[in-house]
């Protein structure tokens, strides 16, 4: 062979009965030099000794500590863990902050939402709230019983006796609910009243992000001011499909500090959204879409990926107090990124480290598509959790790079234009189609097929693929986000 292509590490393994007796010229690039040409003496043994040359080049180096800091940075601020809905939740936390600067019970509570947060926590239940749901539940038991300091998991030290007060609470109104007009597609203010006193914390961006938070009309914290501790965004610019890939298969779970943070990351969602799963399949919760699924035909892997991730939305989305970790903001996003690749795992009879690498590559690859649409739009998320889901079983069935490109481009192609229509029991029902097009998309690619350029938004490569999908989700959908939310919201 005169050429191999720097990414068929895969392709080397699958053509080793023709390896003996050949001379394998090896062109790479410097980093990827060690990891292709152990793949080939493990296949080859008999002709890699010197057989093998490699052109060009001086021995890799592997992943960088700059690039460890920096896919850690990423995965540490979207892998978190969250107790329900992630709207209601950044209410519940928003009024525990202005309630620890009002110093006291709020007797009149206002909060103000942007459409899309409005959209999300109208109707779910809040987790720990006693089956309370909405929007002023999630404010009233934040600003009754919240901790702040736990984040998006500010509920989880609710005792019975909070959760009657907030009853008593919702059952004297005190608490009303305004729709926010906001450019910010996250965006929630609450302003605690009680006596003469007055506190006001606002939110933005990010579920936890708090931008302002004041006392009688004295600013506390501004996040313009830049205030130390203030948790900062990390930088993205190390995403692309390529680099994922790479550090997902290169990075040292064990001798890396950082790669042991990242193991640390994918082990505790394999724990959380595998065991709140098993308690969507063991009870009822909302439609029960999972169980239903599960108990179609159990044996199928294809379905049972989808059933597993299906029972978590249905607990996750209907009260459960079980913790998720989520993706990109989305605690059904992370549930879709993770439970379909531990089925095909365990179906496979795959390695745990090779289970890591895969859900590593699944969680950065929804990430890299999710953070240039934002959190929250009129373009359903779960879609690319799928597409990240899709591209981690490709890898788990001995794909390389392009049969995960392929997948996604495929994935995409098929299902973008879902629509989120709130935060609900409907959820579940989205994961499992998306994970079912998802699949679809890897049997494909996996079997050489791709949608040809120009069929509908596929272009060349993924990239300009992903241009396509972010364009329709920010501009495209901007419109379809203002009706769904008129739907929801008003009569018709």
């Amino acid at each position: 062979m005169s050429q191999i292509d720097t990414f068929c590490a895969d392709y080397l393994l699958q053509i080793h009965q023709f390896c003996a007796n050949k001379t394998i010229i090896v062109y790479l690039k410097r980093e990827k030099c060690i990891i292709l040409t152990k793949i080939i003496e493990r296949a080859c043994p008999e002709s890699y000794n010197d057989d093998i040359k490699t052109e060009g080049i001086e021995e890799g180096k592997g992943v960088s500590e700059r690039e460890e800091k920096a896919f850690c940075d990423i995965l540490a601020f979207e892998l978190k863990k969250a107790l329900g809905c992630t709207e209601p939740i950044a209410i519940a936390y928003t009024a525990s902050v202005a309630r620890r600067a009002l110093g006291r019970l709020p007797d009149q509570a206002l909060v103000r939402c942007s459409g899309n947060v409005i959209k999300n926590a109208k109707s779910v239940y809040v987790p720990m709230g006693g089956r309370l749901k909405g929007i002023e539940a999630a404010c009233l038991l934040g600003a009754v019983g919240g901790n702040p300091d736990d984040k998006l998991e500010v509920l989880r030290g609710i005792r019975q006796e909070d959760i009657d007060l907030a009853k008593e609470l919702i059952r004297r109104k005190i608490c009303l609910v305004e729709q926010l007009d906001s450019a910010e597609k996250l965006h929630i203010i609450v302003s605690l009243k009680s006596g003469d006193d007055t506190a006001e914390a606002c939110v933005r961006h990010t579920h936890t992000g708090l931008y302002r938070l004041s006392k009688n009309g004295e600013v506390l914290f501004d996040r313009e001011t830049g205030a130390e501790g203030e948790e900062k965004e990390p930088e993205y610019q190390e995403l692309d499909l390529e680099s994922i890939l790479r550090f997902s298969e290169e990075i040292d779970f064990e001798k890396s500090m950082y790669g042991k943070r990242i193991k640390e990351l994918i082990e505790e969602q394999i724990r959380c959204n595998t065991a709140i799963s098993e308690e969507g399949l063991r009870h009822s919760y909302g439609a029960g879409i999972g169980r239903a699924l599960f108990r179609n035909n159990a044996e199928d892997v294809k379905l049972r990926a989808r059933a597993m991730a299906a029972a978590g939305s249905d607990a996750r989305m209907n009260g459960c107090d079980l913790p998720v970790v989520i993706n990109s903001g989305s605690g059904n996003q992370g549930i879709t990124v993770s439970l379909p690749l531990i089925e095909y795992s365990r179906y496979l009879k795959l390695s745990h480290e090779k289970l890591l690498r895969a859900l590593l590559l699944s969680n950065l690859t929804a990430i890299y598509q999710k953070h240039e649409i934002g959190r929250l739009s009129a373009y359903c998320g779960v879609v690319n959790a799928a597409a990240g889901a899709g591209a981690g079983i490709s890898y788990l069935r001995g794909g390389g790079l392009r049969e995960i490109e392929n997948t996604i481009i495929n994935t995409l192609e098929n299902i973008s234009g879902i629509v989120c229509d709130g935060a609900g029991e409907s959820c579940a029902a989205k994961i499992a189609s998306s994970i079912d097009a998802a699949i679809m998309g890897s049997d494909m690619a996996m079997e050489g097929i791709r949608f040809s350029r120009d069929d509908g938004m596929v272009k060349d490569n993924f990239r300009k693929t992903l241009d396509g999908v972010v364009k329709l989700a920010k501009e495209g959908m901007r419109e379809t986000d203002q009706v769904i939310l008129d739907i929801m919201i008003h009569e018709t």
